[in-house]
């Protein structure tokens, strides 16, 4: 999702010869194919397939490959995105071959050093020469680490480059459902691998779910968590298997309400103006609450529902789209890629 903007503003750049690698960490066969299709993404010029495993195992295996790959390539630049553990594997590939490394959406920090993504974000920071930031705050946790301000550019978000690119393809399409509703996403590790904290989570939610309807998106982890454990849904939440991404915008567009422990998620919210209740204890994209729509939740006990029953449909009253959050990010990257690398 965030590399597709940047894919399609790169093929009306042909001097900027582009190959695009996807090492399989995310990747579900039956989905894959259409996933690309929903975002007009090119196929990739190189599959390795690495597929789930322990966070050492990923790790390793793509920087054995991505190693191979750059050798036999031998890039000027390698761009990384995100936060996932193919960022920080191919970050450290980059560098210790002496290539140019560029993040996208760097700067990112939750302060908890027991997430996976921010031990990712915080090592591909640190060997990366060039910073593509989405939020002011990120600038700021930049210059504080000490990088240099002349290679961090503020350039907004491709999530939302992406969201209003799939907007647009659905904008004909009627209201999803007839009724209100809500959706649910999870699948943090911290929430979902923890029996006593995803059963809280799922009870609240099932309090909720007898005032509004709730559409549950099933992760992998944590359909199999639910299962193993046979944790009581209700009535009236509603299990989805994955879905491809425009029938899941579909569906979120049209939403009352959404409870997520996602990052990207928090983001997409606010844009669509729906009030997001994140399940976490600690954010990375302040902003979202600062003048978004996203309330962090605590996921404790009743606390969920507590606060949903304090705030409920409520959208944040310093409401303001953040700054960059225009759908012309990947033409501000590709200009100072042009520029300056």
């Amino acid at each position: 999702m965030k590399a597709a903007p940047l894919l399609r503003e790169l093929k009306k750049n042909p001097e900027l010869n582009s190959i695009l690698v996807h090492t399989g960490q995310h990747y579900d066969k039956n989905m894959s194919d259409v996933f690309f299709k929903d975002l007009d993404i090119q196929k990739p010029d190189y599959m390795f397939n690495i597929g789930s495993g322990t966070q050492s195992y990923q790790t390793g295996k793509i920087m054995e490959k991505f190693e191979d790959l750059c050798l036999k390539i031998n890039p000027n630049l390698v761009i990384v995105l995100g936060d996932i553990n193919s960022t920080m594997a191919c970050s450290i590939v980059a560098k210790k071959l002496h290539i140019n490394l560029a993040h996208i959406e760097a700067g990112l920090r939750s302060r908890d050093k027991e997430m996976p993504e921010e031990i990712n974000r915080l090592i591909t920071d640190s060997i990366s020469d060039y910073f593509f930031v989405t939020e002011r705050s990120a600038v700021n946790n930049l210059i504080n680490e000490n990088h240099n301000a002349d290679n961090i550019f503020f350039v907004g978000n491709l999530m939302i480059d992406s969201l209003h690119y799939g907007l647009d393809r659905i904008k004909k399409l009627p209201k999803a459902k007839k009724f209100d509703y809500g959706l649910i996403t999870l699948h943090r590790p911290s929430n979902v691998d923890n029996f006593a904290n995803l059963k809280n989570i799922i009870d609240n939610l099932r309090d909720i779910s007898n005032e509004i309807k709730l559409y549950f998106a099933l992760h992998p982890r944590t359909k199999k968590q639910i299962k193993i454990n046979n944790i009581n849904l209700g009535n009236n939440i509603k299990m989805l298997n994955p879905v491809p991404y425009l029938d899941f915008l579909h569906l979120m567009r049209d939403s009352k309400v959404i409870f997520t422990d996602s990052g990207g998620i928090q983001e997409e919210s606010t844009v669509l103006k729906i009030p997001c209740f994140t399940l976490r204890y600690n954010t990375e994209r302040p902003i979202t609450i600062t003048q978004g729509t996203n309330r962090l939740t605590l996921p404790e006990k009743t606390n969920i529902l507590n606060i949903f029953k304090k705030y409920k449909y409520d959208i944040n009253s310093n409401y303001k789209l953040p700054e960059g959050w225009d759908g012309k990010t990947a033409q501000k990257i590709v200009k100072i890629l042009n520029e300056r690398i």
